[in-house]
């Protein structure tokens, strides 16, 4: 699915074949989850193929990588130079890229100067496709930030999103949505979440949730729309009175959701803000004027 023998990925300073790529089993990211990564996507535009937010992603991977004390020397233009080669090679337009920061040999509780880098590409289609979400509530909390730094992009927090949705699956559910400590909605496992309610988007406020770049897209896109947005706290309750809500994350772009524990939402998708920004969110990374998305 994700590569082939002839797929060329980006390992510590070479291009070489996927299959030929090798990492120390000793890696403290191995067995500890101590490493950074990013999800890019890569769009066929009006102008050629382009990275989307490109700057901002590698910017963020540095920035994951300072605050948990992971030494990363590469800078952003090197990175997004190595993006576009890898593209290249590839013989790829529309793809995800995956960069990797990730530990040499260590078992020991500290942090190491062996660092590694390593970036790949595939064709991936949105991660949730094109269907309306069915989410429920999970007992699965979003991460205690005085307990991990919850704004960087770490490997080792995944476990957690993965606990939540494999949990959501398995009680018939396409997706979770988390809530943070103090019962308040955070965002989903891997997206952050959006409410609509009487003609008002909502979103979770920065403290409990990773600071996602589509996030930040979608808050300019309602900027210049003249689409009202408010950053607050959330409580579950509130979502029985709203009108629609939609999830949004580089790998899932922007996504409507049918409903949160089996109850469905007011309006119907194509109706909502939440498909007048899908459509101007497509615009954009197209490199399209959305002038035309009128609400």
């Amino acid at each position: 699915m994700y590569y082939t023998k002839d797929t060329i990925l980006f390992l510590n300073g070479k291009f070489i074949k996927a299959v030929d790529a090798h990492i120390d089993l000793y890696s403290q990211t191995l067995h500890y989850g101590f490493g950074a990564f990013e999800g890019i996507r890569a769009y066929q535009t009006m102008n050629g193929t382009k990275v989307f937010k490109a700057v901002e992603h590698f910017e963020r991977l540095k920035k994951s990588c300072a605050l948990v004390g992971i030494p990363f020397q590469y800078e952003t233009e090197e990175l997004v130079q190595i993006a576009y080669q890898l593209l290249e090679k590839n013989d790829l337009s529309d793809a995800y890229i995956r960069p990797l920061v990730y530990s040499g040999a260590n078992m020991q509780l500290t942090q190491t100067n062996e660092v590694y880098l390593m970036m790949c590409a595939w064709e991936w289609d949105k991660y949730h496709g094109d269907k309306h979400l069915r989410m429920c509530i999970s007992s699965y909390q979003r991460p205690n930030p005085g307990a991990l730094k919850v704004e960087a992009k770490v490997t080792g927090h995944y476990v957690n999103s993965i606990l939540a949705t494999s949990e959501a699956k398995v009680r018939g559910y396409d997706e979770a949505l988390m809530l943070d400590m103090n019962g308040n909605i955070a965002e989903a496992p891997g997206a952050n979440f959006f409410l609509e309610k009487d003609g008002v988007l909502y979103t979770p406020a920065l403290g409990h949730i990773l600071p996602g770049i589509t996030r930040q897209t979608v808050l300019n896109i309602c900027r210049e729309l003249d689409i009202p947005v408010k950053e607050k706290q959330i409580r579950p309750e509130e979502l029985e009175a709203a009108d629609g809500a939609f999830l949004c994350g580089t790998a899932a772009e922007i996504v409507g959701i049918e409903s949160v524990d089996a109850k469905p939402f007011k309006k119907e998708w194509f109706d909502s803000l939440g498909a007048t920004v899908q459509e101007a969110y497509k615009c954009q990374v197209l490199e399209k004027s959305f002038s035309y998305v009128i609400i």
